[in-house]
Parts: structure tokens; C-alpha cells; sequence
């Protein structure tokens, strides 16, 4: 028999309902518990995802002694001390982007992780999708020829600024850059490495955190990625992966649940729709069970070193800034 992986969720924001939802159709899988800063928000949480097991604190969800893996759901600058706490109690965690405030931050949760012998991995679930992953496949076979620029965008349009609102807040990590910026930073990562050199303009707005921002890197073999993030602008939601022999074209929403177009040099485009059953975050649920029950402390897919390399980026792009938010004083 498959042993059935009981979950825990910390956090009851918007993010941790689009989890439970994915995590709750899963063969095997029993969300069992949610912590909250109170009894009200974790009884209305168990109430809509038919949680039997309620905690009002986040120590209490910690110590429930039938708790295999918890998903960390609350806002960046309180992912490290949470995600520390689960780790000392003795669970495995998966741990909502941006992994960490920074990745002095990261580089703690890892090192605890391997000296407790727990299973950690940030929650890219982008990395997980059916689509992206056959790009990944394509560009391994040599598809589009050798992968040479990747233009990638993530942005929308908040329109009022709400200083109270955690996308305009410091104390927050408010801002474009940690929270979907991320998301092109990460996609470059995973196709052409850690940049060897970053040049970017972020444009800071009255309270403080970056509204908009274009980056560029070179990668080790001269590779170039072209991204952009913004919190006040509506862009298109695409990417390009373009190499010597053809490119890619990934389509609105290109980090969800998606489709794209694959454009060989002479050759009729190819529509690629790879099926997508649930809201897509399951596919990262799925990895961490297969990773507890293989005995693995981490994903081969999105590793800990990849996670760690993308915090030391934001890092640097942040710098150029002359962005620090006060949780890093």
C-alpha cells in the first residue's frame, strides 16, 4: 500500500485556499490540519476544505504529532521563521515563493533543513507543470537548436496605492520583484543558469517598494534574458525562448497552467496544449509526496541550490536599487 502523506497547511490567506484546493484531490493525500494566528480564521479555513483539525497557533500545527509535511503560505518576511519552526518539530516543508526575504535568510532554512534531515523545497510550482516541463524537454533535444535569449513578463495593474496593502507595503517585502518578478528571474535560472551579470532599472513608488522594473542578465556562454515584472502596469503574460534553429513561444499566462508554440526554422508552427486536470497546484503536492516516500530530502526538480541561486539574484537586483525592506535591517 502507498502511504497516505498527511498535510498541514500554515497560513489562511488566498494562496493556501488555492492549495488546499489542489491538495484535496490528490490519491493518497489527507489535509489534515491548518494553523492560524486564530481560532476563527482556522475554523473558517476547515470549514470550506473539510479540514478535521483546527490549530490556533502556528506552534500547535508544528507539534501535531500526525503531521507528515506542512505548506508555508504566509507573507515573505515570515517564511523563514515558520518554515525553521516546522523543520525543528520535525516535518517536511514546502515553502510559498519567494522562498525567503533574501538569501542570507535562505541559506539558514537550508542549512537547518539538512542538519534536522527534513525534506524542504520552495513552492515554484510553475517548475511542476505539465507545460513547462516539456519545454524543458524540447530545449533538452535540441528542439529550437542551441537556447540562446529568453524574454519573459509578469505584471498587472493594482491601480490605487494602498500603502496597507502587502503589495505596497516594506514591511511586507511589497513590490513587483518578489512577488511575480520572481516568477521570469526563476524561468531564466532554470533555462540558461545564474546570471554573470545583471543590469536592471527599478522604479520605486511613494511607499517605497518597486512598481516597475526592467532587467537584463548574461548568462555564462554569452546567453542574454530580457524580463520585466511591475505591479502598476498590465503586461502580456508571455515568453520567448528563442535559439539558433527556432524559438518558443509560451502564451498568456505563461506561468500557469498553460500553452505554447513551437517555431522551428522552415517549418510549420506546432501548437503544444499539454493537459492540466486540477488547478496545477498539485503537481507540487505531488512532488513532495514522492519525495517522502522515496526518502529524499529535496527535489531534483527544484533544488535547493537553484532556490538559494535565485534569492542571491533578487539580492543583487534589489542592490541595484538600493532597495532593502525593514524586516533586513
Amino acid at each position: 500500500m502507498t502511504k497516505t502523506i498527511h498535510w498541514g497547511i500554515l497560513g489562511t490567506g488566498s494562496i493556501a485556499h488555492k492549495f488546499a484546493t489542489g491538495l484535496n484531490d490528490l490519491p493518497d493525500t489527507e489535509l489534515l490540519a491548518v494553523g492560524s494566528r486564530s481560532q476563527e480564521s482556522a475554523d473558517a479555513f476547515g470549514d470550506e476544505f473539510s479540514i478535521p483539525r483546527r490549530h490556533s497557533s502556528y506552534e500547535a500545527l508544528a507539534n501535531d504529532p500526525d503531521i507528515d509535511a506542512v505548506y508555508v503560505a504566509t507573507p515573505h518576511p515570515f517564511h523563514k521563521e515558520n518554515t525553521l519552526l516546522l523543520l525543528r518539530a520535525g516535518k517536511a516543508v514546502i515553502c510559498e515563493k519567494p522562498f525567503a526575504m533574501n538569501a542570507t535568510e535562505a541559506q539558514e532554512m537550508i542549512t537547518e533543513a539538512k542538519s534536522q534531515g527534513q525534506f524542504l523545497m520552495e513552492a515554484m510550482w510553475t517548475r511542476f507543470l505539465p507545460h513547462i516541463l516539456k519545454v524543458h524537454e524540447l530545449i533538452a533535444e535540441g528542439a529550437i537548436g542551441e537556447l540562446r535569449m529568453v524574454q519573459a513578463d509578469f505584471g498587472f495593474r493594482m491601480g490605487e496605492v494602498k500603502p496597507e496593502h502587502r503589495l505596497f507595503d516594506p514591511e511586507l517585502g511589497g513590490g513587483a520583484l518578489l512577488d511575480v518578478g520572481i516568477y521570469p528571474v526563476a524561468l531564466a535560472h532554470s533555462l540558461l543558469g545564474a546570471p554573470t551579470d545583471i543590469k536592471s532599472f527599478g522604479n520605486l513608488g511613494k511607499t517605497g517598494v518597486d512598481e516597475e522594473a526592467a532587467i537584463l542578465f548574461k548568462h555564462a556562454e554569452g546567453q542574454l534574458s530580457l524580463l520585466s515584472t511591475a505591479i502598476q502596469l498590465n503586461t502580456p503574460h508571455e515568453a520567448f525562448l528563442i535559439g539558433t534553429e527556432g524559438r518558443i513561444h509560451m502564451h498568456t499566462g505563461w506561468w500557469r497552467p498553460s500553452s505554447f508554440t513551437l517555431y522551428k526554422n522552415g517549418a510549420e508552427p506546432e501548437m503544444f496544449e499539454p493537459d492540466c486536470p486540477l488547478n496545477g497546484y498539485n503537481y507540487e503536492a505531488l512532488e513532495l509526496n514522492r519525495c517522502i516516500r522515496e526518502g529524499l530530502q529535496e527535489s531534483p526538480t527544484m533544488t535547493l541550490d537553484e532556490t538559494l541561486s535565485v534569492m542571491k539574484t533578487l539580492d543583487k537586483i534589489r542592490a541595484q536599487w538600493g532597495l532593502r525592506y525593514p524586516a533586513e535591517a
